[in-house]
């Protein structure tokens, strides 16, 4: 075990790992980057490093501390998230772990609170967490991860320091498929160039159903006409049902938007995402309509960052496919 285990992140890691070897960690970090590639993982680990008995700079993953800090339950080291049946981390967790934070350690080494996904605090949450960032306790170590860092107030980006975090390379998340879930050859390809980089979407993909969803999705976009806002409205009622799969439709739609923008500049098809997909592609990609890709890409990633936040699905999807159907020709 230890930081070798980590799959890719090797910029993000080493600089962690150095600044942990010359005892110069910052008292809050901000992980910032697309979901499932190992964010969480990474903060875990540095947890394990900073109380691991046995490894120097890194971390053993079986003695004492580092089982009990992988189980959840090592006392100077916890986890955030929203509690069971809420949709927010409340002003109370909060306050909670900030009083924690001023107890004395229990090895003697940082007291560590991982917040994730820190887009869920409110911002009554966010605001009682400022005073813990400006003052903060002594040997504390704050992480906050997130998708994006558009949900966090400025005043907490700001007195954070930000580590940012990129999709996995498609052979990376391969090796992963092949080695650890021992995927058959025959669906490896095409699930690590879905997920996007993304291990997590990549193991709790299912494949034909994700490909008939895909479909379904395919077919209402292309349906889509320029200034056809009433079907547009009729699209989001349909997708705005399910919060997973409106968050999944977006997901799919950025890969879309993505796919044209690189096809159609580059007119290379070995890096699209939906590789089944190809003749579609080719068909609508355009080199002249790079500007509105580019534009509907970071839509995507913005709608599903405000779906994130439990802003209205029906709402914020209505506004994105108009801004597809408004821009489309």
């Amino acid at each position: 075990m230890g930081f070798d285990e980590i799959i890719g992140h090797r910029r993000p890691l080493e600089s962690l790992r150095l600044a942990m070897s010359g005892g110069r960690l910052h008292h809050a970090y901000l992980f910032v980057g697309p979901e499932g590639i190992g964010k969480r993982k990474l903060a875990t680990a540095l947890a394990q490093a900073v109380h691991c008995g046995d490894g120097a700079g890194d971390f053993c993953g079986s003695c004492v501390n580092c089982t009990r800090i992988a189980d959840g339950n090592h006392p100077d080291v916890r986890i955030i998230e929203p509690l069971a049946g809420k949709k927010e981390i409340s002003i109370q967790q909060v306050r909670e772990f900030e009083r924690e934070l001023n107890y004395r350690s229990f090895t003697g080494k940082r007291k560590i609170v991982i917040v994730d996904p820190a887009t869920l605090m409110n911002l009554a949450s966010q605001n009682a967490l400022l005073k813990t960032l400006e003052e903060p306790p002594q040997d504390s170590l704050i992480i906050l991860i997130a998708k994006s860092a558009g949900g966090l107030l400025p005043t907490v980006r700001s007195r954070c320091l930000r580590v940012s975090f990129a999709p996995l390379a498609r052979s990376e998340v391969a090796q992963y498929l092949r080695t650890k879930q021992r995927m058959s050859s025959d669906n490896v390809e095409f699930v690590a160039a879905m997920s996007m980089g993304s291990i997590g979407t990549a193991v709790g993909l299912d494949k034909e159903a994700f490909a008939e969803k895909r479909r379904v999705w395919a077919g209402m976009v292309g349906a889509l006409k320029m200034g056809d806002y009433q079907a547009a409205a009729v699209a989001a009622e349909a997708l705005a049902g399910n919060r997973d799969d409106a968050l999944k439709f977006l997901a799919w739609a950025q890969s879309w938007y993505r796919d044209l923008l690189v096809y159609g500049v580059t007119g290379d098809g070995s890096e699209l995402v939906n590789l089944d997909m190809r003749g579609q592609i080719e068909q609508q990609a355009a080199p002249a309509q790079s500007a509105q890709r580019i534009a509907a890409v970071t839509a995507s990633s913005r709608a599903a960052a405000a779906i994130q936040r439990n802003l209205n699905r029906r709402m914020v999807l209505e506004k994105y496919l108009f801004g597809v159907v408004k821009g489309r020709s």
